[in-house]
């Protein structure tokens, strides 16, 4: 058995297939727009999410980035979640990039409801910044999904008084599939959207910003402006390509192993995990058990080649993805057992 890593989605390995399709792939130079694949994965992009339009980029920070750039002026103010990852989880990049500031929504259940939408927006007068651009996400960083008529009630007050809505939807397949919805339908629910095939999907690098067509050609500009031209891309988006078109059939296998995972670690005594809140492909799970010290616990699994990640906050977290199997599961299962029968 070879390393087991469930630290993130992120660490999934290309496929063979994308192995395959990257050395062969067509390229040209993405900066004058004649990379032929790369063209070919944006096109399939603003497709599958109901937009006219969509920009490769290195990575989701650089996406949302770019939206928030794109859709801001210097001084505005955008509405987002506290726990979001555009604020909690990119440096502080939206006041470094854009100049703007945040109206922050700090729910118990980590949603941005309508009313949020309505509370924040500033009063057009000298005292204040103007609000122009909301900011959502779906699947959302603790690893359950936004309901689509929440999303949608948000989206429509926010375009109703004015301002712009931009989807974080690293994770869009993930949420739509939770949610028996296509993703253009969460797509739908914003003017711009960023979504990775570099997580779950399996694709080394990479994720898009779709829009509208004059939306993406000023994020094109402003994606210069960061460094983010690329020049033969298409080594890149022919996996991006497998990731949409292939790879994002198969989430349904992490989702059911993310289940089995959490009622197996809540078989632990001891062990604490909220099973109704496994809505993707992610576990989190914690412990009162004396002696469960988290530095220890991680060094025991990776002198077992098994790699997970120290407590966040009180909570562990478990991610599955196609580099993680029901045997594999079932070991690291077995080695916290025998962690916790040490102590």
């Amino acid at each position: 058995m070879g390393i087991i890593d469930l630290r993130s989605d992120t660490v999934t390995q290309p496929t063979q297939e994308m192995r395959e399709a990257m050395a062969g792939a067509e390229v040209g130079d993405d900066v004058y727009g004649d990379d032929p694949t790369m063209n070919r994965l944006e096109a399939l992009a603003a497709r599958v999410m109901g937009k006219e339009a969509a920009l490769f980029v290195t990575s989701g920070t650089q996406g949302n980035q770019l939206g928030i750039m794109t859709h801001t002026q210097r001084g505005d103010e955008i509405i987002a979640g506290v726990q979001s990852h555009i604020v909690h989880y990119e440096a502080g990049a939206a006041a470094r990039l854009s100049q703007v500031g945040y109206a922050l929504v700090d729910n118990g259940d980590q949603l941005l409801y309508s009313n949020d939408v309505r509370r924040l927006v500033r009063p057009r007068e000298i005292h204040f910044p103007r609000t122009s651009l909301l900011c959502l996400e779906n699947a959302l960083c603790n690893g359950t999904v936004v309901p689509l008529k929440t999303m949608k009630d948000a989206a429509e007050t926010a375009w109703e008084l004015g301002l712009k809505v931009h989807l974080d939807g690293a994770r869009i397949f993930n949420a739509a599939l939770s949610l028996g919805v296509e993703p253009g339908e969460l797509a739908a629910c914003a003017d711009s959207v960023m979504f990775c095939v570099s997580k779950g999907l399996c694709a080394p690098v990479g994720s898009l910003l779709c829009g509208t067509g004059e939306f993406i050609e000023r994020a094109r500009q402003n994606r210069k402006v960061l460094g983010g031209g690329l020049r033969q891309a298409g080594i890149l988006g022919a996996a991006g390509i497998i990731a949409i078109e292939k790879m994002s059939k198969r989430l349904g296998e992490d989702h059911e192993n993310a289940k089995y995972l959490g009622k197996k670690l809540a078989e632990i005594p001891g062990i604490k995990v909220s099973e109704e809140k496994i809505q993707i492909n992610m576990v989190f799970w914690e412990t009162s058990i004396p002696g469960f010290n988290s530095a220890d616990f991680v060094s025991f699994l990776a002198k077992k080649n098994i790699k997970t990640s120290e407590d966040r906050g009180g909570f562990y977290r478990m991610v599955t993805h196609n580099g993680v199997s029901r045997p594999d599961i079932d070991f690291t299962v077995s080695a916290v057992r025998e962690y916790v029968a040490g102590l």
